[in-house]
């Protein structure tokens, strides 16, 4: 299975049923692939939209409806459009019930980088600082390891901070990790990956605690 499929399998279990939950550009996009629509998530987009379906089929676009990263989307029924100031209200006011960002690095406290990319002009770090604040929950989906193999979970992260707020779970290919006051506890292993390979892929020291179970991709929120 695709990497990027495993994140967006595994992450989508983790979305309850009737939340607020926004996505962010990248990985994150391909999770609503991976829930009914009968669950009633609504997923919100810093621009303005509340309540957003998936990518419409060709010659469906409309150009008047977009998510945060200009991507097309549709709308499910009861979406609505609204400001950024209100958009931004929902967000800085605690009513997202989650949010799933990509990530460049996290550290071992659990702090999220994923703004600056080095050597590449960034228009700007949209409503990352904001989500990572102002969200109930936020879960970084990410490949494990950046392009050349070097760990992206790391003892401090060399990037600028998105935030000082500690995320809530990170989802990799390779793994599932819940950052606490104690460390970077290893949850999950990746399909066919051992906990050997999760460490020597992780630079960050990781907390094990018994056996590690394997993702179960077959579950549903």
């Amino acid at each position: 299975m695709d990497p990027k499929e495993i994140i967006a399998r595994r992450v989508a279990a983790e979305i309850k049923p009737h939340t607020l939950v926004n996505l962010g550009i990248g990985i994150p996009t391909l999770v609503s692939d991976h829930l009914d629509e009968s669950l009633g998530v609504f997923f919100q987009a810093e621009n303005g939209v509340v309540g957003m379906g998936h990518r419409p089929p060709e010659g469906m676009t409309d150009r008047h409806l977009t998510d945060a990263g200009g991507s097309f989307v549709s709308a499910v029924p009861g979406a609505s459009t609204i400001d950024s100031a209100f958009s931004f209200g929902l967000i800085r006011g605690g009513h997202l019930d989650l949010t799933v960002l990509g990530g460049l690095q996290v550290d071992a406290r659990g702090y999220l980088a994923n703004w600056m990319i080095p050597g590449h002009y960034v228009p700007g770090m949209g409503g990352a600082m904001d989500l990572v604040t102002g969200a109930k929950r936020v879960i970084v989906a990410m490949i494990h390891s950046a392009k050349g193999g070097a760990p992206k979970i790391v003892p401090e992260c060399a990037l600028p901070l998105t935030a000082e707020r500690r995320v809530d779970l990170i989802v990799t290919e390779m793994a599932v990790i819940r950052p606490e006051d104690d460390g970077l506890h290893l949850l999950e292993t990746g399909p066919g990956v051992t906990v050997a390979e999760v460490r020597a892929a992780t630079a960050a020291s990781l907390i094990v605690s018994g056996d590690v179970p394997e993702m179960d991709l077959s579950r549903s929120c």
